[in-house]
């Protein structure tokens, strides 16, 4: 069972964020891009909520299963590149149109960096896709240091990003606290040896918060700023 966090389990030095589903609600943009780039090769498009339950997980996976509708493609589809091209082009240039930040976000980062706690992002996202979600949504410079799916050889659930983003913040891995709305974040977390908190929003895919073994819940960003400063 999830523990609700409290003020008297645990004060990180740093808090690191997941981008999608934890700070943005970007589906409505990546939605609209990944059906424009199936209409664009002639196959089948899918609804919002099917194509949430692909997020998270790297842009080739979700490339890989809106071409195969599959949440694990066992091929990889022919036309792979050329669907690639197509998406980052679609959603590079529409990239914040839709999406919006979860309410209490902009608040509890704002409550956390005047608190001296610092603040790192680390995302599966393509790192060209998410400065400028980043900028155009107005929260990159609450971060001291910022990751993308392509910024380390490995992504998320892999440590790695996790690790450096302590390492270059001089944080020790057990005084870090690692913020996210899907098991690639949680695994990723406690993998690093952070500690983990889920929210209840976002994209959690085919698990329930239970599943994702979280060492806490947050109802908002807002409300972990509350808990924590």
């Amino acid at each position: 069972m999830v523990k609700h966090m409290t003020m008297t389990h645990f004060k990180p030095r740093l808090i690191v964020f997941d981008l999608d589903g934890t700070l943005v609600d970007s589906s409505p943009d990546i939605a609209i891009a990944i059906n424009q780039m199936l209409s664009e090769l002639n196959q089948a498009t899918y609804s919002e909520q099917e194509i949430k339950q692909w997020l998270g997980f790297g842009a080739t996976k979700l490339i890989n299963c809106a071409l195969t509708g599959e949440l694990e493609p066992k091929i990889e589809p022919a036309n792979l590149r050329q669907a690639m091209r197509l998406y980052f082009n679609f959603y590079s240039a529409n990239i914040c149109v839709n999406s919006q930040l979860y309410a209490g976000a902009k608040e509890g980062l704002e409550q956390l960096k005047l608190a001296g706690i610092k603040l790192a992002c680390v995302t599966n996202k393509p790192a060209l896709l998410t400065l400028p979600l980043l900028t155009e949504i107005g929260i990159k410079d609450y971060f001291q240091f910022i990751a993308s799916g392509d910024t380390f050889q490995r992504m998320k659930p892999d440590p790695l990003p996790l690790l450096e983003a302590a390492k270059a913040i001089a944080v020790d891995p057990e005084q870090a606290l690692m913020v996210g709305d899907s098991i690639n974040d949680i695994q990723a977390g406690k993998n690093a040896g952070f500690k983990t908190a889920i929210v209840p929003y976002g994209y959690i895919g085919k698990y329930s918060i239970d599943e994702l073994g979280a060492d806490y819940q947050i109802n908002t960003i807002e409300h972990l700023a509350k808990l924590v400063c």
